[in-house]
């Protein structure tokens, strides 16, 4: 009987002494880990819907009308992109022009976007609105720089692009808020993402594993990261560094203007913070255009038209007005 007890006591004290180690090594960690830069957040389309009086556009009017009669240009976007192209159709295209399925707009489905097949705005995102531009369904495309493959992919289809630059953008690296870094020169942040630093006290940071974030292949940020890293990158973590705390990259405005997320924070690079200012001075190192891009084999006369309201002095106002710089 004695003997039955010490093992139920043994035996309780071994789960206990389990419970424990897991608590300290894994979920506390966890808790602590200046991780909240993982917790991604999809740009609400919704906030950025023409003619809808709530909506989060720039107003800023123009002198360069379209009718309803004439060839209205299809256009679609990026997502850190939306706020521009939305803008676009609220300040020169005709009211009833946005159509959704169903009548009305619903973000029930994998991009947060009902657009109507016949409707001159669309979100299909990066990958499949460039697409769509290329396969003629979309007459106008936002976005950064495309990707190699993209490239390529419109050569295969015989294509022939033109890629107009519209607007400046910061190319940015976050972290939790709670991650007492500030600071990261770009030989810091190149070493991290080829896997030769790994821990935050080798950049002045605390002790913790760095958690380097990947996106989507493909993606505006993707493809702008490939080019900052030179091609050199890793394409995996170390799965241990999920006990770390986080690193990721965007654009400028799609994380402080449209996601708006509260729990992480933008660094300063080589000291540098990203601000409207230093972008605009050229001070911040890591700026790049954005661009509209569209077949030259379109034949729809308001195409050029339209880019060429873009790069006037009312277009590049408009995109001021939206958070981002002008050229």
């Amino acid at each position: 009987m004695v003997l039955k007890k010490v093992i139920i006591i043994l035996t309780a004290m071994f789960f206990l002494l389990i419970n424990l180690f897991m608590y300290m090594t894994i979920t506390r960690r966890l808790g602590n880990n200046y991780s909240d830069a993982t917790k991604n957040k999809m740009v609400d389309v919704g906030s950025f819907l023409p003619f809808e009086e709530e909506s989060n556009l720039a107003r800023t009017g123009s002198s360069f009308y379209l009718k309803e009669d004439d060839d209205l240009p299809v256009l679609d976007g990026a997502a850190a992109l939306v706020p521009v192209y939305a803008s676009v159709i609220d300040n020169i295209y005709p009211d009833g022009c946005v159509t959704y399925e169903g009548g009305e707009f619903s973000d029930d489905n994998k991009y947060g976007e009902n657009f109507a097949s016949g409707s001159a705005m669309q979100f299909q995102n990066t990958i499949r609105g460039y697409n769509a531009m290329l396969e003629g369904s979309v007459d106008l495309f936002f976005t950064a720089y495309p990707s190699r493959e993209q490239l390529e992919n419109a050569s295969d289809m015989g294509a022939e692009l033109e890629i107009v630059p519209i607007g400046l953008e910061a190319f940015v690296f976050f972290v939790s808020k709670d991650n007492p870094t500030e600071n990261l020169t770009i030989d810091q942040i190149r070493e991290i993402y080829r896997g030769t630093i790994r821990n935050w006290d080798e950049v002045g940071g605390p002790d913790r594993l760095i958690n380097p974030l990947l996106r989507i292949e493909g993606s505006g940020s993707q493809t702008m990261m490939e080019s900052f890293m030179e091609g050199d990158m890793i394409h995996s973590r170390d799965p241990l560094s999920i006990f770390g705390g986080a690193i990721g990259y965007s654009f400028r405005y799609y994380l402080s203007g449209m996601v708006a997320n509260d729990n992480v924070k933008m660094l300063s690079i080589n000291g540098i913070y990203p601000s409207a200012e230093s972008i605009r001075n050229g001070s911040y190192p890591i700026s790049a255009n954005f661009y509209v891009i569209y077949r030259k084999d379109n034949t729809n006369e308001n195409v050029i038209k339209l880019v060429n309201w873009l790069l006037s002095d009312e277009g590049q106002t408009m995109i001021e007005a939206c958070g981002y710089v002008g050229l």
